[in-house]
């Protein structure tokens, strides 16, 4: 009897045997077809269903080929991006009212706002009351807008190069762009804006058209063949070359150290020097820099003594506008000093960073690494680090979400309380040197005030311009504040005095002699007898 059952259930156990065994089979393939598919789509990321070339300023064609990034790109013009949203931001001289007499007498007093994304980079532009009120240099188009067709289109034309649309799509000829960039820096923004604007930009308009200004877009940023990234500012290309032909110490750029130990026959080059990682840096340091950008010569990055804020004052200190007189950006509109306008130097203070000393570019914070699918990319929404804390922080500190963003607004908290401490000084600085000025004071006088009153303010402006609010570099910003304070108290200490009568003698006055603890040879005590320690209970200096 049992053997008839057993005879009955055995076509079952093979059947289930077979299942099993064919569900097993299924899902192994499965599992193997998904790493096939994955490893194909590491291989091969994006498929170029469009073809982009050096006239493609337009990033919607580029969208096409590489969808992930440009989805990223396109929410840089969100409402929740970091630092702005998408109606206009707030006005930075509402909330620090300080900066209308820092700018006094320059564009920056009139109207001066929080950034926003890169998608507006252009737009806001167009539309501050400082290019509207107030006539301003092509050269502010330099970081602004996709640049690279207009100036290469124009610096060919000066080389008596052809621009046929062919050459144009194939070639992007860096001489052609600085001679191009080097041609319409001076001329004013108004007539640059055109030439940008009807520059082709890669995509034909609905009259069949190429034409259309953009902001910062794919171009600027990677080679359109190999998608290799690299730098395409002439401001950049000619300050990074002058920063290398000196002697700074930049050991956080191995490739200008490496070229400086050669023969050094040929200029630095970043595209052709450079590694990767450095040009993670240097594709956000071709705008986010300290420069000069109004019309009396051609844009300038002052790197050419070093990147601290020194060294770039050293070099304006030291440079004549082309009919010999000294450098400076605006008289200040209160004193009627000659100072200096700082623009954004967040690359050169990074360089002071720990970050850079420990080989961390601007992408891994800022363009941290993601993953979609098999691909990992990196972030094209450019934001700030605390937007994407356990991507762009935990990869490297292992520490609590919490405790990370505490630890950087503890930072930032303590500049921007520093900063309103050197406001404040330079308020009262200036309030100092008015008063002397009424009180008579020449302008042979207060010729060294006004000295010190260009260090002062451009100190303060350096930290307060830079969009890190001291994160890239703490001690270093705190170190510029603390010399931007005693600049201005020197400089208001020195008015005072022009301002009141001379100071009266003093030599006449009871003063206790400065007492050593322990009185040897090498340091008397001043007194006849020995000094005695005071009675417990009594007051006594304590070392």
């Amino acid at each position: 009897m049992s053997e008839g059952r057993s005879d009955r259930r055995r076509p079952l156990i093979y059947a289930g045997l077979m299942l099993g065994t064919a569900v097993v089979t299924l899902v192994v393939v499965a599992v193997l077809v998904t790493i096939f598919e994955r490893k194909q789509e590491a291989r091969a990321p994006f498929v170029r269903v469009v073809e982009v070339d050096e006239l493609s300023t337009d990033p919607a064609p580029w969208g096409q080929n590489w969808p992930h990034h440009y989805d990223a790109y396109l929410k840089t013009a969100e409402g929740a991006h970091y630092g702005g949203s998408s109606a206009m931001p707030a006005s930075k001289l509402d909330a620090q009212p300080w900066l209308k007499r820092l700018y006094a007498g320059y564009a920056f007093s009139i109207d001066y706002r929080e950034a926003r994304g890169h998608a507006y980079m252009l737009y806001d532009q167009t539309v501050t009351e400082r290019v509207t009120r107030r006539k301003q240099a092509g050269a502010c188009l330099h970081c602004h807008a996709s640049n690279t067709v207009m100036w290469r289109t124009l610096g060919r034309e000066a080389l008596g190069r052809s621009t046929d649309p062919e050459t144009m799509r194939d070639d992007f000829d860096m001489p052609a762009v600085i001679a191009g960039f080097e041609a319409v820096s001076k001329r004013p923004y108004e007539e640059v804006l055109a030439l940008v604007k009807a520059a082709p930009d890669g995509t034909p308009d609905d009259d069949g058209e190429l034409g259309g200004a953009h902001p910062v877009s794919c171009i600027d940023c990677h080679d359109p063949k190999t998608m290799r990234i690299r730098v395409t500012r002439p401001g950049f290309v000619q300050g990074i070359a002058a920063l290398a032909a000196g002697d700074a110490p930049v050991p956080h750029l191995p490739s200008v150290e490496q070229w400086r130990a050669g023969d050094r026959e040929t200029p630095y080059d970043p595209n052709a020097l450079a590694s990767r990682n450095e040009m993670r840096s240097f594709v956000c340091g071709q705008c986010h820099v300290e420069y000069y950008c109004a019309n009396k010569m051609t844009l300038t990055f002052p790197w050419a003594q070093g990147l601290r804020a020194e060294d770039a004052e050293a070099v304006w200190d030291g440079t004549q506008f082309p009919d010999g007189t000294p450098f400076y950006d605006y008289t200040h509109g209160e004193t009627g000093a000659p100072v200096l306008k700082v623009q954004h130097p967040e690359f050169e203070l990074w360089s002071q960073g720990i970050h850079a000393q420990s080989g961390v570019s601007c992408a891994d914070c800022h363009m941290p690494y993601t993953r979609v699918g098999a691909m990992k990319l990196s972030d094209h929404d450019v934001d700030s680090p605390l937007a994407n804390i356990d991507r762009a922080c935990q990869t490297c500190h292992p520490v609590a979400e919490s405790e990370l963003k505490a630890r950087v607004e503890t930072i930032q908290q303590r500049t921007r309380l520093m900063t309103e401490r050197a406001a404040a000084a330079m308020v009262e600085m200036l309030d100092a040197i008015l008063e002397a000025k009424a009180a008579g004071a020449s302008e042979a006088a207060l010729q060294p005030v006004y000295a010190l009153q260009r260090k002062a303010m451009w100190r303060l402006d350096y930290i307060s311009s830079e969009n890190s609010m001291g994160f890239h570099a703490d001690q270093e910003g705190m170190r510029i504040l603390a010399e931007s304070i005693d600049y201005s108290r020197q400089a208001q200490t020195q008015a005072l005095r022009l301002r009141a009568p001379s100071a009266p003698a003093v030599d006449g006055l009871p003063r206790q002699p400065v007492l050593g603890v322990t009185p040897t040879a090498a340091t008397p005590t001043g007194a006849d007898e020995p000094v005695e320690a005071p009675d417990a209970g009594t007051d006594a200096a304590v070392p």
